[in-house]
């Protein structure tokens, strides 16, 4: 049990933020201002003030005002101090987004929306863990509110390369791609010449021939197609992120889920050709190939986005590359997996500098080729981040893949269990994406709490087949969290367990987590359980604090 006086250091991982959060601005379309020109200037001449942005429109010629286009990654506050810095210029405001008064927001009718902690997480348990994990409630992508502003456009083309689509699934048919050219062209001809024969609804490079029937077996890329188009307010099952897009299915993962490097290339060059918007890639393996980075380049060039999976084996992709996640191209956003309480997957890969975000990737509801299931990786990750960059481009598709990459990446959500983990140390939050907001800091971070002293070691290394566990109690707390100076053990296989006084868990972590902190379990009481099998044994963790924060006074 630890024990030692209650205190607060001012130094080091335990320094206290006084920070707070600050408040949501009201939604608005991002980058639009309407502007007040002076009386002295007529709206008629608005184009001498084009060098502050783009005059999209003249609103009224009587008032003297104009609708301005700013950049799009351009936060608002800074948009405004420029604008009304203008000696032309009265005033500045947003171009607010305004919402008939009909009761609270109106959500998809889709029945299992409830099941989809991603986009709406209630804090129940979510389905198919086993009622082990309690979730926290809005640990997602803030889907509700995100929604109210875009629900997705055809005009955006998501490439799902992977083991194909079952493009006559009843909730993914109606945005499923449509090659009009092979649809009204001659059967057995190659009517585009885009390399592929008879591609009415995507292509087929799983196999030595190349065939224009990307239809799924394996069921993965179904299950990503799935989050993130599913057809949206249809009563049908379940709802994607972006209700309304265009998928484009290429398939190069065979039946069992396996491909090729040349069924890689072959694809990534397909949808490029077939002016795909963005790709969205949940597969990974082999070494480094200068070939699949070429082509990726050239998806680039093209103008292409590419978001690809960080991985699976618990692994610093820091030290320990996994491609294509790790290619050094700048149109990549490599995806960790978080679950439903706010914790990186314990089998997710990560790494402060290669990975760039987290996102729901455990128990995640989808269609497969045998119904609807829930499935976990950071291939079910990676739909979440392509799903949300098409509610971006959908918002503007004149936007650069670089403008919606750091629309993203600058509006990631902060939490405890990405820090040191990814670059942006959050997870994708649609909202503030569309809104074009820096998320608010989690106050929920252990790393800004009190601290008691509380000391234990597993052996160094460890044993196999070995079960450990320890308890910690801080008298009058409200939650608490183990803090790891060190924390090493064998990714996906020797795991430690976080659990409150009653048995509830609050989490799994495992791999090579450096120095880290455990989740935040609920009450006064954590109990620590780690269990080896009997494959590699690595150096184990040390805990060297206990942070807590205070239960509020009767």
């Amino acid at each position: 049990m630890a024990q030692g006086r209650i205190q607060r250091l001012a130094l080091g991982l335990f320094a206290f933020l006084a920070v707070a959060a600050n408040a949501d601005q009201f939604p608005a379309v991002p980058g639009e201002y309407i502007v007040k020109l002076k009386s002295s200037i007529a709206a008629s001449h608005a184009g001498s003030i084009k060098a502050l942005g783009t005059v999209k429109s003249v609103v009224s010629n009587d008032l003297g005002l104009v609708l301005v286009q700013r950049p799009m990654v351009e936060k608002q506050d800074t948009s405004l101090s420029i604008l009304s810095q203008n000696p032309m210029i009265e005033y500045a405001e947003p171009n607010y987004i305004y919402r008939v008064f009909a009761g609270a927001p109106d959500l998809p009718n889709d029945p299992k929306l409830t099941q989809l902690w991603g986009m709406i997480n209630s804090g129940d348990k979510s389905e198919g863990d086993g009622g082990q994990i309690l979730g926290k409630a809005g640990i997602d992508i803030d889907a509700q509110r995100a929604w109210q502003i875009e629900t997705g456009s055809k005009d955006v083309v998501v490439a799902v390369i992977d083991t194909g689509v079952n493009y006559n699934n009843p909730d993914l048919a109606p945005n499923i791609f449509t090659n009009q050219a092979e649809l009204n062209g001659v059967a057995g001809v190659d009517d585009d010449s885009n390399g592929c024969i008879d591609d009415i609804h995507g292509c087929d490079f799983s196999k030595p021939a190349v065939d224009g029937d990307p239809m799924d077996v394996y069921g993965h890329g179904t299950h990503c197609s799935g989050t993130i188009g599913a057809t949206g307010n249809d009563n049908t099952d379940i709802v994607g992120v972006a209700w309304n897009v265009t998928i484009l299915p290429v398939r190069f993962l065979g039946d069992d889920g396996g491909g090729t490097l040349e069924g890689a290339i072959k694809s990534v060059e397909y949808a490029t050709k077939m002016h795909a918007t963005l790709m969205s890639n949940s597969w990974g393996g082999g070494g480094f190939s200068q070939a699949l980075m070429d082509v990726i380049v050239k998806a680039k060039e093209a103008g292409i986005l590419f978001v690809a999976a960080a991985g699976n084996a618990s692994s610093d992709n820091d030290r320990v590359a996994t491609y294509p996640a790790n290619y050094d191209v700048d149109n990549i956003i490599s995806v960790a997996a978080i679950d439903n309480a706010g914790n990186m997957a314990g089998f997710s890969n990560y790494g402060k500098t290669k990975v760039h975000i987290g996102a729901p990737g455990v128990n995640i509801l989808s269609h497969t080729m045998r119904g609807l299931q829930s499935w976990s990786g950071t291939s079910m990750a990676t739909p979440h981040v392509s799903g949300v960059a098409a509610l971006l481009y959908s918002q503007d598709m004149t936007q650069s893949y670089t403008t919606i990459k750091q629309r993203i990446l600058a509006s990631a959500r902060p939490i405890s269990s990405m820090r040191n983990r990814v670059t942006t140390a959050g997870i994708v939050n649609a909202y503030y994406a569309l809104t074009n907001q820096v998320a608010p800091p989690d106050l929920d971070d252990p790393f800004s709490w009190q601290k008691v002293d509380g000391t234990g070691s597993t052996p160094h290394p460890y044993a196999h087949n070995f079960t450990q566990t320890f308890t910690f109690n801080v008298p009058g707390a409200a939650r608490v969290a183990v803090y790891f100076p060190r924390f090493e053990t064998e990714g996906g296989y020797d795991k430690v367990e976080f659990k409150d006084a009653n048995g509830v868990s609050y989490g799994v972590m495992s791999g090579n987590l450096g120095e880290t902190f455990g989740p935040a379990v609920t009450g006064d009481t954590v109990v620590v359980t780690f269990t080896t099998d009997n494959s590699e044994a690595k150096y184990g963790f040390d805990i060297g604090g206990i942070a807590y924060q205070s239960a509020p006074a009767p």
